[in-house]
């Protein structure tokens, strides 16, 4: 049986209408966030690249502290394939798991330095060769660095897009990569870059894991789950009983599919 999406949007899912409501939630996003982007701090594509790889399972905010050391220590990927992994675990300790992190981006500069000269390659097909670059991080690097993402870049999908994108109804599934392909499927191409970066930043505020601010969101008039919440009255503020969740969620979902 497929994992039931947490925050799936009430009401019935509509292809159709969900095409008609996505005009309205890009035009709007670009108007309340109109110059978005990674928060994380980098200079150059290599930088940006471990610094990704480097926020999994933590706070761009973590990073951030971490990565001038690192940079200042290890300023190129070829400075970086020849770095002592005790050194390294060291510098990145505190965004957690740092063993696997160290293995990852020591193992990431070998493979720019020895497969692509040095240089972090601007397609998804090379850049997800490299150790720790999976398809969200190939994603992020693609879109933030090259002017025109290579042109089998997609929408990278993080624990806020994802809440974000089934609060909007804009998805049934809870697997990153079908997420994906649905909000590509709904999403002119055009706002691939932008779009991503605007659900985090909505996701970091008014629309919140816990206790979402229905009222300050911008697009509230195009999200069932803040209307659904608003018809329901002050009741529906708080986080409903996980019973409760589960079995809004199977109305919506419908009968299992087959494996």
């Amino acid at each position: 049986m497929p994992q039931t999406p947490k925050f799936l949007a009430p009401g019935d899912y509509d292809p159709v209408k969900t095409k008609q409501r996505v005009r309205h939630i890009i035009r709007e996003l670009a108007h309340e966030y109109p110059h978005p982007r990674t928060s994380l701090d980098y200079e150059t594509p290599f930088q940006l690249l471990i610094a990704t790889i480097l926020s999994a399972q933590s706070t761009d905010v973590m990073v951030n502290k971490v990565t001038p050391v690192l940079f200042e220590r290890y300023a190129s990927a070829q400075q970086l394939a020849a770095a002592d992994p005790a050194v390294v675990e060291r510098v990145i300790k505190s965004t957690g798991f740092f063993r696997q992190k160290t293995k990852s981006i020591i193992g990431a500069a070998r493979t720019i330095v020895d497969d692509f000269g040095g240089e972090v390659p601007k397609t998804m097909a090379e850049l997800t060769t490299v150790p720790g670059a999976a398809r969200k991080t190939a994603n992020v690097v693609l879109a933030n660095t090259a002017p025109r993402p290579a042109s089998d870049h997609g929408i990278f999908v993080d624990t806020h897009i994802r809440r974000v994108s089934q609060r909007l109804g804009l998805t049934v599934n809870e697997d990153p990569v079908k997420i994906e392909k649905d909000l590509m499927a709904l999403i002119p191409k055009r706002a691939w870059v932008d779009v991503p970066h605007q659900l985090i930043l909505l996701g970091r505020g008014p629309c919140k894991a816990r206790n979402p601010d229905h009222e300050a969101c911008p697009l509230l008039k195009w999200c069932p789950t803040g209307q659904a919440a608003r018809a329901e009255g002050p009741a529906a503020a708080g986080p409903r009983p996980a019973s409760a969740r589960r079995t809004r969620a199977r109305r919506v979902v419908g009968p299992p599919e087959s494996p």
